[in-house]
């Protein structure tokens, strides 16, 4: 993992600063993989398209094929024989993610009948598990959703990791680890987050599936 982290800072030397905390989110995503959790993801406006990124790199192969392992293989064509096989052949393997951000029915309902700053609370409180990790993306650190996210994330024993601008903002109260790229202007920000989730999901591939 940490090759991929060096990787980064070569290609991006201003997220040099970065470098520690990017190595720590990795290990906390190990932590959390390695004991059968998942990863919840949110954010607002261009962070929630980063949102759904994220998942996407997660939930199927990002750099690699991903084959399923053969037990599964084996089970699909024995229960479904030529239609298993095809099923064992598309399958890939997946680290489980929530995208927080599209659930248009769920997101509008809570927005209607509670609040709009309980969007994501809502849902982890729903999906949280302990040992699982929310990641929240915020440019500013101070999206009240995300932050009233990670407050009910913590209440229910639930890791949580960052992505923010230069200052992290009301973020550095509720993160256990935050990335705080060192730039002010929102799309400098969001330009230097999406190589860092690159980065975290290569080396979770990697670490993982070893094909």
């Amino acid at each position: 993992m940490t090759a991929q982290v060096e990787a980064l800072c070569r290609r991006y030397p201003d997220l040099e600063p970065c470098k520690g905390s990017i190595e720590q989110a990795i290990v906390m995503l190990v932590r959390c993989y390695g004991n059968g959790g998942k990863v919840l993801v949110c954010g607002n406006g261009g962070s929630a398209s980063d949102s759904e990124h994220v998942v996407g790199e997660l939930m199927k192969g990002f750099m690699k094929k991903r084959p399923v392992p053969s037990q599964v293989q084996t089970r699909l064509v024995e229960m479904f024989g030529a239609h298993g096989e095809y099923l064992a052949n598309q399958l890939q393997g997946a680290l489980p993610a929530i995208s927080l951000v599209s659930h248009t029915a769920l997101l509008t309902a809570i927005v209607n009948d509670v609040a709009d700053s309980m969007v994501f609370a809502q849902q982890v409180y729903g999906y949280g598990r302990p040992g699982d990790v929310l990641i929240g993306l915020s440019t500013s650190g101070n999206s009240k959703n995300v932050i009233h996210a990670m407050q009910v994330a913590k209440a229910q024993g639930l890791r949580t990791i960052g992505l923010t601008g230069a200052s992290g903002g009301e973020m550095n109260d509720v993160c256990d680890v935050i990335i705080k790229v060192p730039y002010q202007f929102t799309p400098e920000i969001q330009e230097r987050h999406l190589p860092i989730y690159h980065t975290i999901c290569i080396a979770l591939e990697e670490e993982f599936f070893d094909v």
